[in-house]
């Protein structure tokens, strides 16, 4: 038998080593829990990264920068942004014919290729966020967000949604001064405000996906999380996607903007899994078959790695996958008021009506 003194001590101790265990845990593993024991994501991160979604050709299947190459991309990036908010000049020229090539198409623009015509400065770089330098994951920096396939890019589009890409972008870039949509058989692109891109009517925007990729700015994304929901709102055209946790998805034939999310925990990290697309979704080229399933896990100082795969068979020959950082922040995100004082859109349906009248008064004198 003990004596009530050793009993004292004895309890003493376990309660020294109890204490020091749990600060061990706590030291270690600093994540912020719900009630309920689960991550706390509530937050607001900053996923703005000059990390390219796609390894550019050069690098083949190299998944890592060397320290060399971070710095250069980083040094490059500063004296751009040095560039683009100097003061400009009265007696500047006009814009190259066509446009200057359009910013984050490296690969295109080192092999000389034309992008076609438009971009002839709509933003200038002082509205431009996109990071100070590529991600890095366990010290080692990144040369793509893609991960799989191996050589950091989107794998092969089958051949009809290949051609069907083309032909859309094709007609999303062309801006030649004449109403060419007359000579073309079926709907045109200005016939009513309806046949524009809903990123253009700020309807869907263009990164919030899912999944989330970065842009030239408007890269912050807010959460708000439950016990039964977590709400996922990017900066960019106000994406707001309500997640709702341990549930079923709803009727294959009810189709929405953002899809319909369903989540689910494995141990700490939040598995979100998205499916009933519309036709026309947030990430670009895909289709209503598109699956999209999100991982997000803390890691070092509240930070968040965001790894997701996409799964279209109707278009890409094979699923594809990726991951970066979300950067715990403490700013706020603003309202992105998209639609409040849009004037470019009935620009652009007044300037196709003008065209159009020409072409047809161009006719008539024949």
């Amino acid at each position: 038998m003990y004596s009530e003194t050793a009993k004292t001590r004895l309890c003493q101790a376990l309660f020294i080593i109890c204490v020091f265990s749990l600060t061990t845990v706590w030291a270690d593993n600093p994540i912020p829990r719900t009630p309920d024991g689960k991550p706390d994501f509530t937050g607001t991160y900053n996923a703005a990264t000059l990390t390219p979604l796609e390894r550019p050709t050069r690098f083949g299947d190299n998944k890592f920068l060397s320290p060399e190459e971070a710095e250069r991309i980083t040094t490059a990036e500063q004296a751009l942004m040095s560039k683009g908010n100097a003061r400009t000049t009265g007696d500047r020229t006009a814009p190259a014919v066509g446009g200057a090539p359009i910013v984050g198409f490296e690969d295109q623009r080192a092999a000389g290729e034309s992008l076609g015509a438009g971009n002839v400065g709509g933003y200038n770089v002082f509205w431009f966020d996109r990071g100070s330098s590529a991600f890095a994951v366990d010290g080692k920096f990144r040369t793509s967000i893609i991960t799989n396939p191996k050589n950091g890019r989107r794998p092969p589009m089958h051949p009809e949604a290949a051609a069907a890409a083309q032909a859309s972008f094709a007609n999303f870039m062309r801006n030649d001064g004449t109403a060419w949509w007359l000579e073309e058989q079926g709907p045109g692109p200005y016939d009513d405000l309806e046949s524009r891109p809903p990123e253009e009517r700020c309807l869907l925007g263009f990164v919030g996906g899912p999944p989330t990729l970065p842009s030239l700015y408007n890269n912050f994304v807010k959460i708000v999380q439950t016990e039964s929901y977590v709400m996922i709102m990017n900066e960019m055209i106000h994406d707001a996607r309500v997640v709702r946790m341990n549930a079923k998805h709803i009727s294959s034939d009810v189709r929405n903007w953002l899809g319909d999310s369903i989540g689910r925990w494995d141990g700490d990290t939040l598995v979100i899994e998205t499916t009933n697309f519309r036709a026309q979704t947030g990430l670009s080229g895909a289709s209503n078959t598109l699956k999209v399933t999100e991982h997000l896990s803390f890691i070092e100082d509240g930070h968040i790695n965001y790894a997701f795969t996409v799964d279209d068979p109707s278009i890409w020959t094979s699923a594809w996958q990726g991951d970066y950082i979300w950067a715990l922040s403490d700013e706020n995100v603003y309202e992105y008021a998209c639609h409040e004082g849009n004037y470019a859109l009935g620009g652009i349906m007044r300037g196709a009506r003008l065209l159009e009248a020409e072409a047809m008064a161009n006719l008539s004198s024949q």
